[in-house]
């Protein structure tokens, strides 16, 4: 395990696990005893020679298993690395982190201290009570090439940038601050498709009346919600269209992108973790670690913005 000098150190610096110290120490009292109560009932699930607690201590506590966690997701540090940096076995670091990181994804996007939102209808219901304006886009993170004779091995390859990858769709407010980030899908799903499977389409139309501005990739969601989803201008003339109507059409085009805009630094944000510039760990853990760090994103911006 690490020294008390060493940890010290790696919680005061923000540049190595991109968050405070008091969204760590938040993070630590929240998922610690939840963690703990885990890993209680997992060792009594089984039969046992000697009882609960016996044997060996755990050479890296709660807090090591939370920063070597961090480090990997922000850094994209491997196991092996942090193995040497924390003083285990690798095994200890790649069992560590499969423990935290679906206890950080679990947690949800924290819109203010103490409140979180985890589910998609919870986000609608919070743009409709507070008359903000939500804005959604889809993004892809590239991961591993499918093995050679998978039969659904094509359904990863992104049609846009022709490359494997799986997709996830993301939730911000009109300021851009994270509010959802959904479970990921193989990349070869269209944004709009994507957007009804998670149930979008029936929040919004059974749901409070709120204004959802989207891409054209989501073009045909506003009919099928009440015009909720704004999706930028359709062009009617798609060859010798007046002057005038060009004119038009730009300036619609362009107010619309500069509200849209906020999303894309979201994402852009989210990118900045090297874990989601490019995953190579399982394609199965991607859904975690994306929405584990949405979470953690969201909780830092909200502890940014929060008085002192």
């Amino acid at each position: 395990m690490v020294g008390t000098v060493t940890r010290a150190a790696i919680v005061s610096s923000r540049r190595i696990t991109g968050l405070s110290a008091d969204v760590i120490a938040e993070l630590v009292a929240d998922l610690g005893p939840l963690w703990h109560e885990r890993h209680q009932a997992k060792l009594a699930s089984r039969p046992r020679q000697r009882g609960v607690g016996a044997g060996a201590k755990h050479r890296l506590v709660f807090v090591d298993r939370l920063l070597a966690t961090l480090v990997h997701l922000r850094h994209g540090v491997t196991h092996d690395v942090l193995a040497c940096w924390f003083g285990v076995d690798r095994s200890t670091i790649t069992r560590a982190i499969g423990e935290v990181r679906p206890l950080l994804a679990g947690r949800g996007c924290t819109i203010s201290p103490g409140v979180r939102m985890r589910t998609l209808g919870e986000v609608i219901d919070h743009l409709g009570a507070s008359g903000q304006t939500g804005i959604i886009d889809g993004t892809e993170i590239r991961v591993r090439r499918p093995a050679a004779g998978r039969k659904d091995r094509d359904r990863f390859i992104s049609g846009k940038n022709k490359q494997n990858a799986v997709k996830s769709m993301i939730f911000t407010d009109g300021d851009g601050r994270l509010l959802f980030c959904s479970p990921t899908t193989p990349a070869s799903c269209a944004d709009i498709t994507h957007a009804r499977e998670l149930g979008l389409v029936r929040l919004l139309a059974d749901g409070p009346a709120v204004e959802i501005l989207a891409d054209a990739g989501y073009q045909g969601l506003g009919a099928q919600t009440g015009g909720r989803v704004v999706t930028p201008p359709h062009r009617k003339f798609k060859k010798n269209a007046p002057d005038w109507y060009e004119e038009m059409h730009e300036r619609q085009r362009k107010a619309h992108s500069s509200r849209r805009i906020r999303v894309e630094h979201g994402i852009a944000h989210l990118k900045n973790w090297r874990a989601l510039a490019r995953h190579l760990g399982r394609r199965e853990h991607t859904s975690d670690t994306v929405q584990a760090v949405a979470g953690l994103l969201s909780h830092q911006q909200t502890a940014d913005l929060s008085p002192r």
